[in-house]
């Protein structure tokens, strides 16, 4: 499987995000299915005109709409990758096939790779890293930690495009904590209503109940009810190189037990901080940021430092290259590609 199949041919001179197209962005960040209507009042278009722009980034892969269940039963894993450098290329390729692979990141750390993974529990993630990973020809270490409290993932980063004024149109529900509430479910139905949602989140519910053959009003009570228990989590997503955020860097810090639950949120407020989880392996908490050029790494980390007071900083890395993000398979330059299901390992 290619690395990016369906991604848009990037023509000569990179596409680029215009400030408007930026605060069209946010405004789906903010109330990812509202009406067009409110969209476009938050922006200062109409409503006509703000979904043809919309139209034309998603044709562009400059811009996606997606979803993606967070069922409480989902486990989260993060592992870094050692290979053969002759290894990287098919290794990337490979993993980027995986349904329960939903991101891939090739880096600077000894680590070539860095996997975010889905399982539906520890069992069986233990299988997809030990069973299947850890055996592909090339690999040479594997360092593997669960995650157990996510302080910020994509959904809830903000490129602060808006005025507070036009913030003030939308609804800000996606991108606030929820309770989680377990509920039961038929495992078939989630899946289609899912992996239609993920290919493109503002779907109709005409076009919901079609894909996933059930009724409009039973899609308009399934979705209603996994947002309200924060079930379902959406998220616009841009390509990073054209917006103006090229630069990606991870990090693994240790931070004192005590300090975890201060830290890990304090992180999460910092504007470029893209994912701040806790974890269980070598350090406890995960970090990523999105960044305007390398030298802004210096000043990240002195952020980091006054955030969280102590930790250590285990290991640093610049991501040069993410083939896939949240199941989009990405071209070179970050344009959004085809979808692929995220399917939690069994």
């Amino acid at each position: 499987m290619a690395v990016s199949p369906g991604a848009p041919p990037e023509a000569a001179g990179r596409p680029a995000l215009s400030a408007s197209d930026l605060a069209l962005v946010e405004a789906l960040q903010r109330d990812p299915r509202a009406p067009w209507t409110r969209i476009a009042a938050a922006v200062g278009t109409d409503a006509t005109t703000a979904a043809r722009r919309w139209d034309r980034l998603q044709a562009a892969g400059l811009a996606w709409l997606t979803a993606y269940a967070t069922a409480p039963t989902t486990t989260v894993g993060y592992v870094d990758l050692a290979c053969r450098p002759d290894a990287l290329g098919g290794l990337t390729r490979e993993l980027c096939g995986w349904p329960p692979v939903f991101s891939v990141e090739r880096t600077t750390s000894r680590f070539a790779l860095f996997l975010s993974l889905a399982a539906r529990d520890l069992d069986a993630l233990d299988a997809l890293v030990t069973g299947r990973i850890g055996t592909l020809p090339g690999v040479r270490e594997v360092r593997f930690a669960v995650a157990t409290r996510v302080y910020r993932e994509g959904s809830g980063w903000l490129v602060n495009a808006l005025a507070p004024e036009q913030r003030a149109v939308l609804d800000d529900t996606a991108v606030q904590a929820r309770l989680v509430v377990p509920q039961q479910w038929n495992d078939r139905d989630l899946r289609a209503l899912v992996e239609s949602l993920g290919e493109d989140g503002r779907r109709s519910y005409a076009e919901l109940a079609r894909d996933c053959r059930m009724s409009e009003s039973a899609v308009r009570r399934t979705l209603a009810r996994m947002l309200r228990n924060h079930e379902l989590d959406f998220r616009c997503d841009l390509a990073h190189v054209p917006a103006g955020w090229p630069v990606i860097a991870g990090y693994r810090l240790d931070v004192a037990a005590a300090d975890l639950d201060r830290a890990g949120p304090a992180i999460a407020q910092l504007p470029e901080t893209r994912l701040s989880a806790a974890v269980v392996g070598e350090g406890n908490l995960v970090v990523s940021a999105w960044l305007r050029e390398p030298g802004d790494c210096t000043g990240y980390e002195r952020r980091l430092a006054a955030a969280a007071p102590g930790a250590r900083v285990l290991d640093r890395a610049i991501t040069l290259r993410m083939p896939k993000r949240m199941g989009r398979l990405l071209s070179p330059h970050g344009l959004g590609g085809t979808h692929q299901a995220i399917i939690p390992a069994r």
